[in-house]
């Protein structure tokens, strides 16, 4: 299986830049060992003003910050659900009306039948 290649945005520049002086398709697809097809889409890229460095940066930066934003999301979303469990796990508070027996239990109040 044919693997794919990546190739800088100076090279295509390159590319471009030797077609548009005058080189033949074939003689700079031969060469770079490239199809022709790619040489004509990266020279109307580079025509289209797509190779600029700034262009290329900007739509990077672009690329990365969509990331960053579906990141700080899933992280939003994790700190949600990680204080709803720990609330769901926390136990409830014992009153501090009296001492507990883990045999007996807790103190049980007084009632008015004792009381007189």
């Amino acid at each position: 299986m044919a693997q794919h290649r990546s190739h800088s945005v100076a090279f295509k520049r390159q590319v471009s830049q030797e077609y548009l002086g005058g080189e033949t398709l074939h003689g700079i697809s031969k060469r770079h060992d490239l199809s022709r097809n790619l040489t004509r889409i990266w020279v109307e890229k580079y025509q289209a003003g797509g190779l600029d460095e700034d262009v290329a940066a900007a739509d990077l930066l672009q690329v990365y910050e969509a990331r960053i934003a579906a990141l700080e999301r899933l992280v939003g979303r994790q700190a949600l659900e990680l204080e709803l469990l720990k609330g769901a796990l926390r136990p409830e508070p014992r009153p501090r009306s009296g001492p507990t027996s883990a045999i007996i239990g807790p103190a049980v109040s007084a009632s008015l039948r004792d009381a007189g």
